[in-house]
């Protein structure tokens, strides 16, 4: 039964035992029975409603008692939303407003964890929280993911179990997952202390996963500041590095390795040269030095790009190293320059210079093989330099400097040659930096001049033009010619400056030709590669012709068929421009690049210029005899003017105007001449005889042109 149904029943039975005591007591007392009966019914209204008010007050004390331990066991799951309410002027009200605190403190409690619990799985940092005694507290997501490990794996487990044991006794420099320990760092550590308290003092250490993996990671650990001893511990804080090592791997591969060629660089190949100096001076024994350099490789670059001449040297470096004994060693220098060194030298030197002498000639026909390059074969030659030490030199930098200097020497006699060092080659490389120095200032102290060698009609010896030829005159060196300087103004980034004072030099001459003469011909400028590259070359050009009213058509830019086939798309584009000015271009030293008529036909020009190496043997040569009535014949066929470099004697003049070559320009008909020289010859010209057709005319044969 009900405990409340129980009271009501208790509290009637009550009330009719009172009732039937008062009608006892009222016959007693002789009361009427009316008035005993109202008092009795009275009196069983109030127990009634005595009850029924103690009932209800006994059930809202249970439903609030009831809300109270819902309330309890939402907090026990974690349940904090929900407010309670309460009645402030009751106790158990406060009892209510007790557990509303206790419930807005564990939800402020709960809300704060859960975010500690998120910042800390959102770190891309692997996170430990371990007990004094190095047992893993928590983790967050990162540090499950970091060691393959799930997080009541890690769960009291020692952090110094992580821990990979390394063969150096210092921080691995694995490559990350499955790649080993790898090799150490070299930091100087004791491989018996405890590898936990070394990773402290390192700030690295090698994390072995469940795996068995090891990765590399950064390792910094803080210690948890608190009173509570229940909450003191550590926190230690893994970041994986396995990059960054392989970054200061290819770093260090990088200082002492050609990044292309995978040899030593120079200062790799410093380094072991002057280990094998040291050795050589404890043996007794001598190293030789050869300086390799590649001729007329920055053609290569020009013409094909600079991925095909990276490849050429790729190919080259592993030739040498194949035929190379593995006593020597290879290094790159810079640029197309190469050095190779042996050691264990004969100390008596003609037997060294016959050892040396040998290596060098493989490396000449090593070099001397045909390249591939798109689809074409080129070949392509190396100068070298040979030095010794000690005999001529006991250092690393001097030995380097001393072959460098043999190998210049190489080269100025043509290439594709050796040479091997004597004391007056310094000399001249002192002298070769002193030009580079000055030129700089040449410029500025007027001491470029600009000679004109004159062009002949070779059917009636008539001077139609010349060729602006720039001459160095350096104070207390006289004449500089262009071969030497030239090469230094483009090593120096100074070609510009001077190409453009060449151009206003002409100018400026041209206007006095115009003046003294009725037709003074077209004057020809040589074009370098560089400055067909500049930008502003045609706004150039064109405001310096506006400066001093010279029309484009009396000029001539000559043009290489290197620079020409360096980037065709590109120089079409500009000689289209250049032509569409009136000036006439022509293709300088033909026969020595790389391109065909046939290819040259799509760039906008007028004249074709045989290299003088064809017309200098034409006479006795049968077969320069024959490319050069080629080539004139070719170039007719392309509706090209043609002109001879070079012609020097009659013999070679004669031929040359048989086989109906246009024009002509060389010794035969006067070197290059200063302004007034040159003005003088065209002033007699126009009053009288061409000043060559006497000359012309004393041989036997004649033009097959009209």
């Amino acid at each position: 039964m009900p405990k409340g149904k129980q009271i009501v029943r208790s509290v009637g039975v009550l009330a009719l035992g009172l009732l039937v005591g008062l009608l006892l007591w009222g016959s007693w007392q002789s009361f009427s029975p009316a008035i005993l009966v109202l008092l009795g019914v009275g009196l069983l209204s109030a127990a009634i409603f005595a009850a029924w008010w103690f009932w209800r007050a006994r059930q809202r004390l249970a439903d609030r008692v009831d809300r109270l331990i819902d309330a309890a066991e939402r907090i026990s799951r974690g349940e904090f939303t929900q407010p309670l309410s309460a009645e402030r002027s009751k106790r158990l009200g406060l009892l209510e407003s007790a557990f509303e605190h206790m419930r807005l403190a564990l939800h402020d409690t709960t809300y704060r964890r859960d975010y500690l619990h998120s910042v800390l799985n959102s770190m891309s940092d692997s996170v430990f929280v371990a007990a004094p005694d190095g047992r893993i507290r928590i983790v967050n997501d990162a540090a499950k993911r970091l060691t393959g490990h799930s997080v009541e794996e890690l769960t009291g487990m020692p952090v110094a179990a992580l821990l990979a044991e390394t063969t150096a006794g210092g921080v691995g420099t694995g490559v990350g997952k499955g790649a080993g320990t790898g090799a150490g760092t070299g930091l100087a550590t004791d491989a018996g202390s405890d590898p936990l308290q070394r990773a402290r003092e390192l700030g690295e250490t090698v994390l072995r996963t469940r795996a068995g993996q090891t990765i590399p990671v950064s390792f910094v650990v803080s210690s948890v500041a608190t009173a509570d001893a229940q909450f003191a511990g550590d926190i230690y804080v893994a970041r994986d590095i396995t990059e960054r090592k392989r970054a200061e791997r290819r770093i260090r591969y990088l200082a002492r390795y050609d990044a292309l060629t995978k040899i030593p660089n120079r200062m790799q190949f410093q380094h072991l040269l002057q280990q094998a100096i040291a050795r050589a001076g404890r043996s007794g024994q001598g190293v030789a030095m050869l300086y390799v350099d590649m001729d007329r490789f920055k053609e290569v670059n020009d013409t094909f790009g600079h991925a095909s001449g990276d490849r050429v040297l790729e190919v080259l470096t592993e030739r040498l190293t194949h035929v190379l004994s593995s006593e020597a060693v290879l290094g790159r220098l810079a640029g197309d320059e190469f050095a190779l060194f042996v050691d264990g030298v004969s100390a008596d030197a003609e037997e060294a210079g016959e050892q040396v002498t040998q290596l060098a000639r493989t490396v000449l026909d090593t070099a001397g093989a045909a390249f591939h390059i798109n689809q074409q074969e080129v070949f392509l030659t190396v100068s070298i330099g040979v030095a010794f030490c000690p005999r001529d030199a006991d250092n690393v930098i001097d030995l380097i400097r001393n072959a460098d200097a043999a190998m210049y020497y190489s080269k100025q006699n043509g290439g594709n040659t050796y040479a091997f060092y004597s004391q007056e080659m310094n000399a001249a490389a002192v002298e070769r930096l002193m030009l580079k120095s000055k030129l700089r200032r040449a410029v500025e102290r007027d001491e470029f001049v600009v000679h004109y060698q004159p062009k002949v009609n070779l059917r009636d010896g008539r001077i139609v033009g010349a060729e602006a030829l720039l001459r160095w005159r350096l104070p207390g060196h006289g004449d500089i010619p262009p071969s030497q300087f030239i090469p230094l103004a483009e090593e120096n980034n100074l070609i510009n400056v001077i190409g453009e004072w060449v151009l206003e030099r002409v100018c400026l001459d041209l206007n006095l030709l115009r003046r003294s003469v009725t037709d003074p011909g077209r004057i020809a400028l040589n074009l370098s590669l560089k400055q067909l590259r500049q930008a502003s070359f045609i706004l150039n050009c064109r405001a310096v012709f506006e400066r001093h009213n010279v029309p484009p058509q009396s000029l001539e830019l000559e043009i290489t068929e290197t620079t020409l086939m360096a980037d065709p798309r590109r120089t079409v584009q500009m000689l289209d421009q250049l032509a569409a000015m009136g000036l006439h271009l022509s293709i300088d030293d033909f026969g020595t690049g790389y391109s065909s008529l046939s290819a040259l036909q799509q760039f906008p020009i007028g004249t074709l210029k045989i290299d003088q190496s064809f017309v200098h043997d034409l006479a006795e040569d049968p077969a320069d005899a024959t490319l050069v009535r080629t080539i004139i014949d070719m170039g007719h066929g392309l509706g090209l003017e043609v002109v001879a470099e070079g012609v020097e004697s009659f013999l070679q003049a004669q031929p040359l105007r048989e086989w109906g070559c246009d024009l002509a320009q060389g010794r035969l008909f006067g070197g290059a001449v200063g302004i007034q020289e040159f003005l003088a010859l065209l002033v007699n010209q126009q009053n009288g005889v061409p000043p060559f057709a006497a000359l012309l005319s004393t041989g036997t044969g004649r033009s097959r042109r009209a």
